[in-house]
């Protein structure tokens, strides 16, 4: 049985659902010894901002049982070395990309979206209004809607590309953000990034992370991650690309029944370099088992 896996999420069309989670594989190059990277609907490149970012002290990583907590911090050696060096190898294997779009203020956003406008190597923009790491910019614009707003509404009128918008789950109301960054012109929504949260060493007393606290991801992660993409897919007209502990091809349809279009894998990454075309594979599975002919029936499947 040929199973259609073409999506469209927000006028990107992925020859197949399934991206990388922003940060979690670098720019794909990485992990192009492991998994046959051609076949990923998009690569999500690592999040982007206008000059280099040394990103956060060591210790930046910690394991929890039930998932892992970052703390690194956007580092990124800038849109020039992006440019120069990554969208290249990218376009060079027929993969769409998806930039991830960071910045310290309204205008580093606008700047980095005008100099990836400018090169003409991207294909969609993913703006990461989002992360918990950064001490300005990320988180702030995140959580209020008229800074969500201002963010959006100045990137919107930087470019015609498609434009994601990431939501952190950090918040009261998801739907409220979601409903603004529509508003402002976003063409799709991704989520959730990380939970806050943070770990202690019992021993020292201390924190384990330098930054005491830091993003949780992982399987823990995923029933948060599903209630808000089905709260947002009730609340928004425009697609949803679902991520949040996906560590199979099962999970990944649970995200599409809740209502993502598109979905994306992140910390299965870093326990396993095939995750991607594992998720892809087992997606394609349930379809010919299930009797599904395109993956798009499933999107909002959810009887309930």
């Amino acid at each position: 049985m040929s199973v259609n896996m073409q999506v469209n999420l927000g006028g990107l069309v992925m020859a197949n659902p399934v991206t990388d989670a922003s940060g979690t594989f670098a720019a794909g190059r990485e992990y192009a010894d492991f998994a046959d990277v051609s076949r990923m609907g998009a690569i999500t490149t690592k999040g982007v901002s206008l000059n280099g970012w040394e990103g956060n002290a060591a210790p930046r990583i910690a394991e929890t049982p039930s998932g892992m907590l970052n703390s690194i911090g956007l580092q990124n050696p800038g849109v020039a070395h992006l440019c120069e060096v990554d969208l290249p190898w990218i376009k060079s294997i027929g993969v769409p990309a998806i930039v991830n779009v960071s910045g310290h203020s309204l205008e580093e956003y606008v700047a980095v979206v005008e100099a990836l406008e400018a090169d003409g190597q991207a294909d969609a923009y993913e703006i990461n209004i989002s992360c918990p790491n950064v001490d300005a910019g990320g988180l702030t614009f995140g959580t209020h809607v008229p800074s969500v707003e201002a963010v959006v509404g100045a990137c919107r009128a930087a470019t015609k590309r498609p434009m994601i918008v990431k939501l952190t789950p950090n918040v009261t109301d998801i739907t409220e953000i979601a409903r603004a960054a529509e508003a402002s012109g976003a063409d799709a929504l991704s989520m959730i990034n990380t939970l806050l949260g943070m770990a202690i060493d019992v021993r020292t007393r201390k924190p384990v992370l330098s930054r005491v606290v830091g993003g949780l991801s992982g399987p823990a992660v995923k029933p948060v991650a599903l209630r808000m993409v089905w709260q947002c897919h009730n609340a928004v007209s425009i697609p949803i690309l679902g991520m949040g502990g996906i560590m199979t091809g099962e999970d990944a349809i649970e995200f599409m029944l809740a209502g993502a279009t598109a979905i994306a894998v992140g910390t299965a990454n870093f326990v396993n370099p095939t995750a991607v075309t594992d998720v892809l594979d087992g997606m394609i599975a349930y379809c010919e088992q299930n009797g599904v002919e395109d993956v798009n029936e499933l999107v909002g499947g959810l009887q309930c």
